[in-house]
């Protein structure tokens, strides 16, 4: 892989916020964003579901734009462009041609001071309330939700996304507000690019648009967190089949050890070549079966999942226990190297366009983790050895805590 032509360069405006980018003068475009260290995590109880309303709220528009002109100027310069909320990480970015970053970044910073109007804010509630009501129907989501609730009970990392009709229904403008203004503040962001670009050009677009923003020093709360063992059934009228899910601790993303885990659930149920996909998937027993590692800030989870037959549920999961359980005595020099070679390939396409590259400086950002190069990650992949998988196995056993299975109500 030839990345000699990428330079990492950085820069910090005086208010604290951060500017991290991947200047490469071979890329046909470039890709600008914003990500903010906010998440579902970092809501009160009572608020849940405040970072992701506002989200949506900043496509509404700012003293300068409304609605209609955030989506006329995105149009109008044939930017591809969104944002998400997670429970840790809240992100807008765009994706232009490189002559049009500045006019990209311009509408981003612009959309980062949202005027919140009390109309906007009334009428994209009951957006939200009908995004609640529809993941309410979706079983995988039901079933991660109650998963997330019960691993994590007593920590913010159990709270919902979306939140609740309850909290949403109950959230005021003024409360929003106060929140944006100690969370959405300049050290508390990083603007990061990728692509064919003027880095100090970049730097000083983004001192003109952002260097007036106030800094207030928020914090994130790391409260203490014991794992929590629980098994719960969830019913729901609109679904014939049955969704599994059984999950227990892994490492923090912040984890070197994170590498490890993350192999250890790509043998067991990481796609076509997988235990589990031979095990149940080939076999007609279940429709999907895999696995996953999800790091973090400060902890983190693995996961099986299945769907199937109703009936057969308790045959499904003592499949996934049983080859959860024989993972690490069957573990092979060939799964590793397999392993190892779907990761990589994974981590490159996704770097190959310069929103993938983006993403990984934001993310890389969030979870205060050092910049490494695509390079350097994929080295850092190729030297785990089956002993680190073996050792991670042991540090974190592979034994779930909680199950949660969501059922057709009869």
């Amino acid at each position: 892989m030839t990345v000699s032509t990428i330079a990492h360069r950085t820069a910090r405006l005086p208010n604290g916020l951060e500017i991290q980018a991947e200047v490469d003068p071979s890329a046909h475009t470039a890709a600008v964003g914003f990500f903010v260290r906010t998440g579902a995590r970092d809501e009160p109880v009572e608020l849940m579901g405040v970072s992701h309303f506002l989200e949506h709220m900043m496509f509404k528009g700012s003293e300068r734009r409304t609605a209609e002109d955030v989506n006329r100027d995105f149009d109008e310069i044939g930017a591809s462009q969104n944002a998400f909320t997670t429970n840790e990480l809240t992100a807008y970015h765009a994706h232009v041609l490189p002559e049009r970053m500045h006019e990209a970044l311009d509408i981003l910073a612009d959309m980062l001071r949202p005027a919140l109007r009390e109309k906007d804010f009334d009428e994209e509630k009951g957006v939200i309330l009908e995004e609640i009501a529809m993941y309410a129907d979706q079983p995988f989501w039901v079933g991660y939700e109650a998963m997330m609730e019960r691993l994590y009970a007593g920590h913010p990392l159990a709270h919902r996304v979306l939140g609740t009709h309850a909290s949403v229904s109950a959230l005021t403008r003024a409360q929003m507000a106060d929140y944006f203004t100690h969370r959405y503040t300049p050290d508390n962001a990083v603007l990061v690019a990728a692509g064919r670009l003027d880095f100090d050009a970049l730097v000083d677009e983004a001192a003109r648009l952002c260097g007036h923003w106030a800094p207030a020093k928020p914090v994130r709360a790391h409260p203490r967190w014991k794992p929590s063992t629980a098994h719960a059934t969830v019913e729901l009228a609109n679904t014939a089949r049955a969704y599994l899910i059984l999950s227990m601790p892994a490492p923090a993303i912040q984890d070197d050890r994170r590498y490890a885990a993350g192999m250890l659930m790509h043998v067991l149920g990481g796609g076509d070549g997988s235990r589990l996909h031979w095990a149940l998937v080939e076999k007609g027993l279940a429709e999907e079966a895999s696995a996953s590692y999800d790091g973090h800030d400060g902890m983190g989870d693995s996961t099986l999942f299945a769907v199937c037959d109703p009936d057969k549920v308790d045959e499904i999961e003592a499949v996934l226990r049983g080859e959860l359980g024989a993972l690490v005595a069957s573990l092979t020099d060939d799964d590793l190297v397999r392993a190892r070679s779907r990761i990589a390939t994974g981590a490159a396409v996704a770097s190959e366009r310069p929103a993938g590259r983006m993403f990984r400086l934001g993310t890389l950002w969030g979870y205060g983790a050092p910049y490494s190069t695509l390079d350097e990650e994929v080295a850092r992949i190729e030297r785990i050895t089956l002993g680190d998988l073996r050792a991670c196995a042991e540090e974190f056993p592979l034994e779930p805590m909680v199950r949660v299975a969501v059922m057709p109500r009869i």
